[in-house]
């Protein structure tokens, strides 16, 4: 039987068994060439950010030209605490998921008005957890099937290029193992076969680890990231 995975179902045949491969999303695409790439190496979803603030954050007039070279299923929006008549325009632009990062500060209203608009499918969690929380808001937990633990800062959501409490995130997973879990957070191709190692993440989200530049992503380190995740995969089944 196919086993879950972010929200799917993926079964990899290698010499007639199956390996479980790791789901890599690749997020703050601005490029159709760049989401190219990445689709290229087998990056299950790319990620489009829309909040104003963000480095990468792409206008909406451009959002066409960009789901134009990302298929169905793999297109998912990123913002931060968005206002639900905003959230009611974004669900016309052709995302599949939508990727909300907010404070514990945020209404639980609020946060159900996100999955009445995007469904508990469709929602990814994204809350910025001080580190001195060592539990997950449970209360959280009715209203997405899927939580991204991204590393916690005081001025920013995301795309910080440090990474998190990944002993935590293994917590997390083993205590909700109902749920889809997501590690982003300083995440490249030098430390991602540790974070996989310590985390057994299903599901990794990268962004300025494989970057020249806010936005612009490196061909190399792309590749590099990708096959340091499938080495790591590789290793994993022959220890199985």
């Amino acid at each position: 039987m196919p086993l879950k995975r972010c929200g799917q179902n993926l079964t990899v045949r290698y010499l007639e068994e199956p390996i479980i491969a790791t789901q890599i999303k690749v997020c703050g695409i601005t490029r159709p060439e760049d989401a190219e790439k990445a689709l290229a190496l087998g990056a299950d979803y790319i990620g489009v950010i829309v909040y104003a603030k963000s480095p990468r954050s792409v206008a909406i007039e451009a959002i066409p030209d960009l789901l134009k070279v990302i298929p169905e299923g793999k297109r998912v929006l990123v913002d931060v605490s968005t206002p639900t008549d905003q959230f009611e325009t974004y669900r016309d632009l052709g995302f599949d998921h939508y990727q909300i990062h907010f404070d514990l500060e945020v209404s639980i209203a609020t946060v159900a008005a996100w999955t009445g608009l995007a469904g508990p499918g469709g929602l990814w969690l994204a809350p910025r957890i001080p580190p001195s929380e060592a539990y997950f808001p449970q209360v959280l937990m009715e209203f997405a099937d899927t939580i991204v633990c991204d590393s916690y800062s005081r001025s920013a959501y995301g795309g910080t290029g440090h990474t998190g409490d990944w002993q935590r995130f293994s917590d997390w997973t083993l205590l909700y193992q109902h749920k889809n879990w997501i590690l982003a957070g300083g995440l490249n191709p030098e430390n991602i076969r540790e974070a996989l190692r310590i985390t057994g993440a299903d599901c990794v989200d990268v962004n300025s680890g494989v970057e020249t530049a806010p936005g612009i992503k490196d061909a190399d380190r792309l590749r590099r990231f990708f096959a340091e995740v499938r080495a790591h995969d590789q290793a994993r089944e022959e220890t199985r």
